[in-house]
This record gives C-alpha cells, sequence and structure tokens, in this order.
C-alpha cells in the first residue's frame, strides 16, 4: 500500500542482456485485479512484456489506455552490441504504443524520435524537481571534503547515475587527464563499477555509491559542475536536479537534456560524439569559475520553473480530455464481482 493506493508485486525475471531490467512475463492475468479496481483509465507506464498484459485487459473491459515511454531500450541494443535486433525492438513498441489512446514522451526530444519511427498520439509529459530537497543551500564542507577526497579548493565534476555502459561515463577519463586540477565523484552503482574503478586509477576519482535523500541533495550541491556523458536520456531527471541544485551542465546534444538546457547560457550542448568538444566545455567551467557560477544560478533560476505540480497538473488535464473524447469508454464488469468502492479511482497502473 502506498498513500492508500494498493500495490500489486509479481514475479519478474531478470533480462539476459541487461541484469538490472526485469520483466513480467506476459502470461500473467491480472484482469480480476484491475476489474476490483474499477479504474477510469490504465495508464501504462514504460510497457514492455507487462504492458501487454494491462493493454489487453484494458481492452476487454473497455477502459482507455495511456502508454508513457520511458526507456530508450532501442538504443541500448546498439551498446550492448546487439544492433541487429534494433529495428525489430522499434517495431515491438511501436505495435504496442499504438494500440493506446494516448502516447506520452517525457520530452519534446524523445516525442519527435518516436515520432519518427511512427509512433502515433504522442504528446509530452516533462518531468519536474523538488526544489527544496535539490538546492545550493544543501552545499556542506564535511560532503565537499569527501567529493574531493580532501581537496576541497580543486574544481569538482560530478556524475550521478548508474555505473552502466549506455551512460559512456569513460569520455570524463580524457578530461581528467587534460584537467589534471579538476577532481571528479561519480554516484551510484551498477554493473560497470570494477571496470570503470580499473580505468580511472590513479586519477583524483571518489566512487560514493548509491545515496539517496540529503545526502545526494548534499553531493550535488557541494560540486562545481554536473559532467553527465550519457547519450540515451529520454529525459534526464538526474539533469534537473543537478540544475536544482545550482550547478551548470556539460550533457550531449541529445534526448531529454536537449529540453533543459539553453546552450551557452544554463550549461553546455556538445555534439553526441564530440568529445573534443566536449573537453573544450568543460574546461571553460574549470578555468572560469565566474561563468561557472553564473551559469549555475541560471541553471537554478530554470529548475524553479519545473514543478511537480505544474507536471502532474498537464497530467490529469490529459486524463480528463482523454474522457471527454471517449464518453462511451467505461468499465464492463458484468463478468466480474467488483469490490465496492465509494469514488472509482482515475487509474490503474502497468509497467514493464
Amino acid at each position: 500500500m502506498y498513500a492508500g493506493t494498493p500495490i500489486v508485486g509479481l514475479p519478474a525475471v531478470a533480462f539476459p542482456f541487461y541484469p538490472d531490467l526485469r520483466l513480467v512475463p506476459p502470461l500473467v492475468n491480472v484482469e480480476r485485479r484491475l476489474a476490483d479496481f474499477r479504474p477510469d483509465i490504465v495508464h501504462l507506464v514504460n510497457p514492455a512484456f507487462l504492458g501487454l498484459v494491462g493493454l489487453r485487459h484494458a481492452r476487454t473491459l473497455n477502459v482507455p489506455v495511456v502508454a508513457s515511454y520511458h526507456t530508450d531500450l532501442p538504443g541500448y541494443t546498439q551498446i550492448y552490441r546487439m544492433g541487429w535486433v534494433r529495428e525489430s525492438v522499434w517495431a515491438y513498441f511501436r505495435w504496442l504504443h499504438n494500440q493506446a489512446d494516448l502516447n506520452l514522451a517525457p520530452s519534446h526530444f524523445t516525442r519527435l524520435e518516436l515520432e519518427a519511427h511512427g509512433f502515433e498520439r504522442v504528446q509530452v509529459w516533462s518531468r519536474g524537481v523538488d526544489t527544496r530537497q535539490f538546492h545550493p543551500q544543501r552545499r556542506s564542507h564535511t560532503w565537499r571534503m569527501r567529493l574531493t577526497d580532501g581537496h576541497p579548493e580543486a574544481p569538482l565534476l560530478l556524475y550521478v547515475g548508474r555505473l552502466a555502459a549506455e551512460k559512456r561515463i569513460e569520455w570524463l577519463r580524457p578530461v581528467l587527464a587534460a584537467l589534471t586540477q579538476a577532481r571528479l565523484a561519480l554516484v551510484g552503482d551498477g554493473p560497470l563499477r570494477a571496470e570503470l574503478e580499473a580505468l580511472f586509477a590513479g586519477t583524483p576519482t571518489v566512487f560514493t555509491g548509491y545515496l539517496r535523500g540529503d545526502d545526494l541533495a548534499a553531493a550535488y550541491a557541494s560540486a562545481d559542475i554536473f559532467a553527465f556523458p550519457s547519450a540515451n536520456e529520454t529525459f534526464g531527471n538526474v539533469v534537473l536536479e543537478a540544475m536544482a541544485s545550482g550547478l551548470p551542465v556539460v550533457a550531449p546534444r541529445a534526448g531529454g537534456p536537449v529540453d533543459l538546457i539553453t546552450h551557452g547560457y544554463n550549461g553546455f550542448l556538445v555534439a553526441l560524439q564530440d568529445q573534443e568538444g566536449w573537453l573544450a566545455c568543460v574546461r571553460q567551467y574549470v578555468e572560469n569559475p565566474a561563468l561557472t557560477a553564473k551559469m549555475g544560478q541560471r541553471a537554478r533560476a530554470f529548475a524553479e520553473s519545473c514543478s511537480w505540480e505544474a507536471v502532474f497538473h498537464g497530467l490529469l488535464n490529459d486524463y480528463a480530455a482523454l474522457l471527454e473524447a471517449r464518453p462511451s469508454a467505461r468499465p464492463i464488469f458484468q463478468s466480474f464481482r467488483a469490490s465496492a468502492v465509494p469514488t472509482p479511482p482515475l487509474l490503474g497502473l502497468g509497467g514493464k
């Protein structure tokens, strides 16, 4: 139970080529649970196999379906040397999403990419950030000492996220070689950690593992620059958290960060494969603290406009518009004994 809403756990298996991705086999049956819950809308979050089950049951119950796309699995096939299945993965997700009444993308960049691959009825459902939790005032001398390994005067680059191949963290190694005065902190964990620890051995790099809550907020605010090389982000939540913490960002000109960063104003965007350009942008920050501070202030100002309240207000408007467009779409419960619910809830959630 979460916030008064029942949570139903289902058995999942690890995807062979990406063990941290767990998938529910498409043979499960949750139709009775959906019928008992009596949703007005079924929202499939990042649908793969469980989402397919939810779609089937929603159609049986005559409930409108919203599907939201969050993970660039087609792009991951290239990184994990499975490019030969890339078009098949696109075809599967296009087929699945195009059966939904509304599709949601987390950024305008991702929306255009989906539409270019034949996805229909796509709108943007962005993301927000808690600007009270992630705030420049969270800056901490204790965390600064920890992240710089006792050298708080040095320019500090920060990465937050999974330590995985798709994040391209190895791009940060030449930066440290060229900018010897800089230091790097990698916050997070994942399957590539041991390999990255070997790659960054002998460099001024600190691995913290996973951080959460106040510790994570302090780590952001205690750094100077957010370095995020990942090129497969449909949104990039950590980018917005870093901006809310007052950090200017360097990121590829791809995916969700394009919606967040105005190049040269509150951060830098670099061509996808331009490692020299990446280094040049980081160098500008490291060698010009006044520029770094000014762009960090602008990053914070942008983040303050990205409230969760506005994000969810837009989502609820999308739900309402969908229900208004389909007035005849109401759950059909003749075959089920629905539990007594005083006020039918708005939606049921599906996932992977």
